[in-house]
């Protein structure tokens, strides 16, 4: 399996709630790092993700408040997720910097949203794909800016 194939398969299971369920149980055999965050995928379309990640002990720091990391893992997760939706077979990216402004503590079920677009390139590219965490309350907790490095396969 390529990681390109993870849009095609939320096309196949983010129809209903049990695939979407399924779907979320796959993240940690597709990326078993990424998946220990538990953040679960609410939306995906053409350029667009939205996550969310309950708060629980796992991603809480000594004060009480969601781990910087955990906000980082799910920013550049969910600017991932929308940025792949956009590649064909034959693309590939990585993420080369990861800027991240914490606005807020963190507390509660965390909502996070990317929409981007991907323009023509011949060999590669550098993008900036920037990712919005929000809290319950609608309050901006952090803003995610992932500088992905973008290019074709080589054979």
């Amino acid at each position: 399996m390529q990681i390109t194939d993870i849009y095609k398969i939320w096309q196949k299971l983010g129809k209903n709630s049990i695939g979407r369920w399924l779907f979320n149980r796959l993240i940690p055999v597709i990326n078993p790092y990424t998946g220990a965050l538990k953040a679960k995928v609410i939306e995906l379309n053409r350029g667009y993700a939205r996550l969310e990640l309950k708060d629980r002990r796992g991603v809480r720091n000594h004060l009480n408040s969601i781990h910087a990391i955990a906000l980082t893992n799910l920013g550049e997760f969910t600017s991932g997720l929308a940025l792949l939706s956009l590649f064909n077979d034959d693309m590939r990216g990585i993420p080369v910097e990861i800027k991240i402004n914490f606005v807020k503590k963190a507390r509660g079920t965390l909502t996070a949203e990317c929409s981007t677009e991907l323009s023509g390139f011949n060999d590669e590219l550098e993008q900036t794909v920037v990712a919005t965490i929000k809290d319950s309350e609608e309050d901006e907790v952090a803003i995610v800016n992932v500088i992905w490095k973008i290019g074709y396969k080589k054979d």
